[in-house]
């Protein structure tokens, strides 16, 4: 290694010493020495999105799929690190480990009202773990492994560096990088998992509450073993529905609002709750006791101290790994005497299983979207990974399909964010290249980011884009029908053959017309291993109302 370096290539060494793999970004002029570090050395891929905020949602997807921080480069100073920002709001609502290096004006120009300046750290400090300045060639690899370490430790989240373009070509000594040291959070006390083992033992109607603290902690078969050494009910927080596998007989699926009924009555009239890996946060609970109820005695385990009790009084609080205590907790509890209720949630799953398969056979035209919902769940491989919108039909798909391995939903979480699901489906290939990845999308979302599936097609990246197009903005659109009159204003929207615009990118498409039709489709495209659009027409009519406690009638 040569004695001097430059800034570029020092920071190219400490990412691919951390096992960074494949970075997202979309070039620019601000980090061309980095560029080239990564095209002389070649350990590194490079996906180069059309717009930076879909690269950042690449970086975010990647990030769950790997549990590494996703890095994005914010190659150009000013507007293209101004492009980034949704994602990092995003990724901070998700707490998913971004690293963003951030392109900034060199150092000379500072305070000169120069071209493409804004005050970049004071813009991304509000949405991130920590947005910093970097002022020294020589400290950029440290300040760069300090993202790396912020990033991913704790509650995970992302880290915006911002780095002058003359720092890069600046030369510094040469850095021989090591692996960030992150440390590994512990089980709860012993103490405390003698008493949540306690509780649950003398409930009459427990449940287990267990959130993405599994995903990230590569928890599920700890969760699986607990559920069934115990035979209690285990409930997902919103997003999370793969926690445990489809099908389980002890998983009841997604809990709250925007959750199935059976999972929601759990959380409601159980006596006791453990809650594992989660916040009981706005989306899980609307942080309402219409979905917990008022009555139960929590045990409340979250690796985010401030986190627990936070939104509903805890018994017992703690603040550590969920797995870890999860496999404490097995260890030293006793199968409550709850048969009843065990009997109870069964007959429920029965009962819904039965709804569900009555919503397989609408054969409405235009086509009902659970009848959409059903096909999809039926076609979808074991393996396939599922990215989901945020939007009527999404959230309505996110405890509506079936999610078999580990890591197989990504969402977009609290951010509540619309157009995520495609430019986040190409990033969970590039995570998982021999997994099947399938983005189900609304119509204007999937309009945000249309034009990843070029990058998708470029980078050899094969992803699926179902677009359920009901011609609306369908929550706003339920909102407007239900609490307005009728009165419809901006909710209808006109979009594109999606389909044919996939054809000449390069990709497939299929149009689908009705019942019947989107599962065989669905497993053209995915055998196919071409990126393909499915665009199917919906049901503009079948719209679920999300929220009614926002909303007054207002007749005039």
């Amino acid at each position: 290694m040569s004695d001097q370096i430059t800034g570029g290539e020092a920071a190219y060494n400490v990412l691919k010493a951390n096992g960074i793999d494949t970075v997202f970004g979309l070039l620019g002029g601000s980090m061309l020495e980095l560029y080239d570090a990564m095209y002389h050395d070649g350990a590194i891929s490079y996906v180069g999105a059309r717009d930076e905020r879909a690269a950042g949602h690449m970086a975010d997807a990647w990030a769950r799929m790997t549990g590494k921080p996703g890095v994005v480069l914010g190659a150009q100073a000013g507007p293209g690190v101004v492009n980034i920002v949704t994602a990092v709001a995003e990724a901070h609502l998700a707490y998913s480990p971004l690293v963003v290096i951030a392109g900034a004006i060199s150092r000379c120009d500072h305070a000169k009202d120069t071209f493409q300046e804004v005050d970049q750290v004071a813009l991304f400090a509000p949405i991130c773990k920590k947005s910093i300045l970097c002022t020294d060639a020589e400290r950029l690899a440290p300040m760069l492994e300090d993202a790396i370490r912020l990033a991913n430790s704790g509650r995970k989240g992302p880290v915006v560096l911002h780095v002058p373009r003359d720092l890069f070509s600046d030369m510094v000594a040469a850095n021989d990088a090591k692996p960030v040291n992150i440390a590994r959070p512990g089980p709860a006390a012993p103490e405390d998992v003698d008493a949540i083992a306690t509780l649950l033992s003398q409930a009459k109607r427990p449940v287990i509450f267990a959130g993405g603290g599994f995903k990230w902690g590569k928890g599920r078969n700890a969760l699986t073993a607990l559920a069934e050494k115990l035979e209690v009910p285990i409930v997902a927080s919103t997003g999370h529905a793969d926690v445990m596998r489809h099908g389980h007989p002890w998983f009841a699926g997604q809990a709250g609002p925007r959750g199935n009924r059976v999972a929601s009555r759990l959380t409601k009239e159980a006596d006791v709750m453990v809650v594992l890996g989660a916040r009981l946060g706005f989306n899980s609970t609307f942080h309402s006791n219409d979905y917990v109820g008022a009555d139960i005695r929590i045990a409340h385990v979250d690796i985010e101290g401030s986190a627990v009790g936070r939104y509903f009084p805890a018994e017992i609080a703690v603040q550590a790994d969920a797995r870890l205590t999860a496999e404490a907790i097995t260890d030293k509890a006793t199968r409550p005497n709850a048969d009843a209720w065990r009997q109870a949630f069964k007959a429920d799953m029965v009962s819904l299983k039965a709804e569900r398969e009555v919503e397989a056979q609408i054969a409405t035209l235009p086509m009902h979207p659970r009848r959409a919902l059903a096909e999809m769940r039926d076609a979808l491989p074991e393996n396939a990974i599922v990215t989901l919108d945020t939007g009527n039909t999404c959230l309505q798909g996110a405890d509506r399909l079936a999610h078999y391995e580990p890591l197989s939903l990504i969402t977009p979480l609290d951010f509540g964010l619309v157009g995520f699901g495609l430019a986040a489906a190409i990033g969970a290939k590039a995570a998982a290249p021999d997994r099947p990845v399938v983005a189900m999308m609304g119509d204007g979302a999937v309009g945000y980011t249309m034009i990843e599936i070029q990058t998708a097609i470029q980078h050899n990246l094969p992803i699926v884009v179902v677009v359920l197009d009901n011609e609306a903005w369908g929550a706003e659109k339920a909102y407007q029908q239900e609490f307005y009159g009728g009165r419809l204003l901006g909710a209808e929207i006109q979009s594109p053959r999606y389909d044919k615009f996939s054809e000449l990118c390069g990709g497939k498409g299929i149009w689908v017309n009705g019942p019947g039709e989107l599962g065989p489709a669905l497993t053209a495209a995915i055998n196919s291993n071409e990126t393909t659009i499915i665009q199917a027409k919906i049901d503009p009519k079948a719209l679920m109302t999300l929220r009614k406690d926002l909303f007054k009638t207002n007749e005039k």
